[in-house]
């Protein structure tokens, strides 16, 4: 059972339900970011919008001391037509906060209200509203706009809801925490021909099944058995009828690694692969590789800070160490690659069968907000605690 929440949680609460009701995608989260910039005027946090075209930074200053820190949230949502049902339904068809972007930016701002009311703290704040977190590395976006030159940070720190978690949970790891993430299209180009005299032709669908079956090699026979990586081709077309040899047959690949040798070795080995295999066909390839999101690395230091305090927060029983890393990927991995820091979940689970994260019946759980919202206050206020 939740407990009733108070008046300024249930403010929070409803600027949460507000957002979800307008999702927007990457890049053009123009609604969201000007609802968002608003808000913390009315607080009196100095705004600097546009880093990112939609991103925004909103700085607090306290105090005579050097130190700052940056905490971030995400507002973009999903092309996922939404079916949870709820009164307070996304207005814009075919789109939805399906990842909790919203309870991201609606904890945060409700942060931002606490800390700029008590101002318990001694040095800057910035609170980093970033966009394009699922389709375009708003992170990377916003650091090639100058984020870090313009509003320097000792250290950044993010978060995301889980509703695998059990609720209440927190859960950190050291080091990697979430994989890279590449893509990769391969074009197998052979000659088409009929299909009843192959003789005469080069069947790309043949090499590129050949390429598939030996890709399935890499991660057991090129990498270390103790290192994690996977390759996924997760689409191969060709051809429209039965007895017609295609000229071209394509794939499209996903790739995670938690380690950048990992990485670089295996997009080496599938190049090698798919050059080598459709020669042995008497064909070629196009390969168009794709870089994604870097591996999400958390820095020590840092971690072992937001560990102790969520325990101090939560309770021990309330606080964990995950195992192993997820081969998702996240862009917040670009803020750690800049500057120190960790990024952690937190858990929302209702129960067993919670919807997951993307899915069309998702929506963020508002009774996570009173923990989400005042645990970003202890940190701020901690890790820039007056002398």
């Amino acid at each position: 059972m939740s407990l009733p929440l108070s008046n300024e949680m249930q403010d929070i609460v409803a600027i949460r339900r507000h957002l979800h009701q307008i999702p927007e995608l990457g890049l053009s989260e123009f609604k969201t970011s000007d609802f968002v910039a608003e808000k913390l005027t009315e607080m009196g946090y100095d705004i600097t919008r546009g880093l990112a075209k939609t991103g925004i930074v909103a700085t607090l200053k306290n105090g005579d001391s050097p130190r700052s820190i940056g905490i971030r949230a995400d507002f973009d949502a999903l092309p996922i037509p939404e079916e949870t049902g709820v009164d307070y339904v996304s207005q814009h068809p075919g789109l939805m906060h399906a990842c909790g972007h919203d309870g991201h930016t609606a904890m945060l701002l409700g942060a931002a209200k606490i800390l700029a009311e008590r101002r318990n703290f001694d040095g800057t704040i910035h609170l980093i509203f970033q966009p394009a977190e699922e389709n375009f590395g708003g992170a990377k976006l916003m650091i090639e706009d100058g984020l870090f030159e313009r509003f320097p940070c000792d250290a950044v720190f993010g978060l995301h809801n889980d509703p695998r978690i059990p609720f209440g949970q927190f859960v950190f790891r050291e080091g990697p925490i979430m994989a890279s993430a590449d893509e990769c299209k391969i074009t197998v180009i052979g000659k088409g021909g009929h299909g009843a005299e192959p003789q005469d032709a080069a069947d790309p669908i043949v090499a590129g099944a050949s390429i598939i079956m030996a890709l399935q090699t890499v991660v057991s026979r090129n990498i270390h058995p103790l290192k994690s990586a996977v390759i996924t081709v997760g689409a191969f077309n060709s051809g429209i009828a039965s007895n017609v040899i295609p000229e071209r047959s394509e794939m499209a690949i996903t790739i995670r690694a938690l380690d950048a040798g990992v990485r670089d070795a295996l997009e080496t080995r599938i190049r090698q692969i798919a050059e080598g295999q459709a020669a042995s066909y008497g064909m070629r390839v196009e390969i168009d590789y794709q870089r994604g999101y870097p591996a999400t690395v958390n820095h020590k230091s840092e971690t072992d800070f937001v560990r102790d305090l969520a325990k101090r927060f939560a309770g021990n029983d309330k606080v964990f160490d995950m195992e192993n890393p997820i081969m998702g990927s996240e862009d917040f991995a670009y803020m750690l690659e800049n500057k120190p820091g960790t990024y952690f979940f937190l858990g929302t689970q209702k129960t067993a069968d919670d919807p997951q994260l993307h899915h069309p019946r998702y929506n963020f759980n508002d009774d996570i907000i009173p923990t989400g919202t005042t645990f970003w206050v202890e940190l701020a206020e901690k890790w820039l605690a007056k002398a």
